[in-house]
C-alpha cells in the first residue's frame, strides 16, 4: 500500500493528520510569521485580543491571497497541500487565514462569556465543531459555514503543554451520523436554518465518553489537518510551559467546502 493511501486511511479513521517538517512550509512560515506579528500589533485588530489578554483570536488577520501567498512567499504548498490535492478534491481558493495566538495563563473567560461557558473552556478545551454558528440570545446552533477542512500551520515554537490543539479521535464519524439525522428529509438549501443544537450537544457528550482526546502540538515547518466535522479545541496553557516570545502562534485555514452544505455532509473523506 502506498504511503499516501495509508495516510488517507488514517485520516478517515482518526479525523486528523500531522505532517512532518517540510522545506516548503518552513519557507512559507518565515514570511507568514512576519505578517502575523504585524497583525498582532495592528491597533485596528486590537479587539481580537480576548480572554483577559491570553488569546488573540485573529480571524482573517493574515493578509494572504487565494493561493496562500503572503508577503514575498510562494503559494501555500507542502505535504499537507499534496494530501488535500490528492484526496480532498484540491486546494480551493483560500481566505485570509486566522492568526490564533495563545499566551501563558490561557484560558481566562472571553468577554461576555457566561460562567458555564468559561468552565467549558477550562474543563473541555472549548471543544466544538467548526461551522456551527451560535445565533441569538439562547445561542442556538446552525450550520452557517460549511468548511472543507481545517489546516493549521504553526508559526512559532512552543512546548507541547503550551495550549496545544486537541482533537477527539474519530469524533467526525459520530458527528456525521448526528448531522445526517438532523438534516434527514430536508432539502440542503434549508439546512442552514435547521436548529441542530440538541442533537449536536448530545453527540458531543457521547464523543467525550467514547473518543480518545489527542493532543496535537506541532512546530514550525509541520502542518496539522483536521476533518471538517472533528470535535476539537485548545487545551489550557500548563504552568511553566515555554514558548517563543510570540506565544503559541498558528495560522488556520478553513476554506469553504466546494459543493456547499450537501458536500459538507456527504463528501469523503
Amino acid at each position: 500500500m502506498l504511503a499516501s493511501d495509508r495516510q488517507r486511511q488514517a485520516f478517515e479513521a482518526r479525523g486528523w493528520l500531522v505532517f512532518d517538517t517540510d522545506p516548503q512550509v518552513v519557507d512559507w512560515v518565515a514570511h507568514a510569521r512576519s505578517a502575523a506579528r504585524v497583525a498582532v500589533r495592528n491597533p485596528d485588530l486590537a479587539s481580537w485580543l480576548d480572554c483577559d489578554g491570553t488569546w488573540f483570536v485573529g480571524v482573517d488577520a493574515l493578509p494572504n491571497d487565494e493561493l496562500g501567498r503572503v508577503g514575498n512567499s510562494g503559494r501555500l504548498a507542502g505535504r499537507a497541500v499534496d494530501f488535500i490535492t490528492d484526496h480532498m478534491g484540491g486546494l480551493p481558493p483560500l481566505h485570509a487565514a486566522q492568526v490564533s495566538v495563545v499566551y501563558p495563563g490561557y484560558p481566562r473567560p472571553r468577554h461576555g462569556e457566561s460562567d458555564g461557558a468559561a468552565r467549558y473552556r477550562r474543563n473541555r478545551d472549548a471543544a466544538h465543531v467548526d461551522g456551527l454558528r451560535a445565533i441569538g440570545p439562547e445561542r442556538r446552533r446552525y450550520l452557517r459555514e460549511p468548511h472543507g477542512f481545517i489546516l493549521g500551520v504553526p508559526l512559532s515554537a512552543a512546548a507541547p503543554s503550551a495550549a496545544p490543539l486537541v482533537v477527539w479521535e474519530g469524533s467526525h464519524i459520530a458527528m456525521r451520523e448526528a448531522f445526517s439525522m438532523a438534516f434527514a428529509g430536508h432539502a440542503p438549501a434549508d439546512w442552514p436554518d435547521i436548529d441542530v443544537t440538541d442533537i449536536y450537544v448530545a453527540a458531543r457528550k457521547s464523543v467525550f465518553e467514547t473518543c480518545r482526546r489527542v493532543s496535537l502540538p506541532a512546530k514550525p515547518g509541520q502542518a496539522v489537518l483536521l476533518h471538517r466535522m472533528a470535535l476539537h479545541g485548545v487545551a489550557p496553557w500548563t504552568a511553566g510551559a515555554k514558548a517563543d516570545p510570540d506565544g503559541r502562534m498558528v495560522a488556520y485555514f478553513r476554506p469553504e467546502m466546494p459543493g456547499g452544505t450537501c458536500a459538507w455532509l456527504t463528501a469523503q473523506p
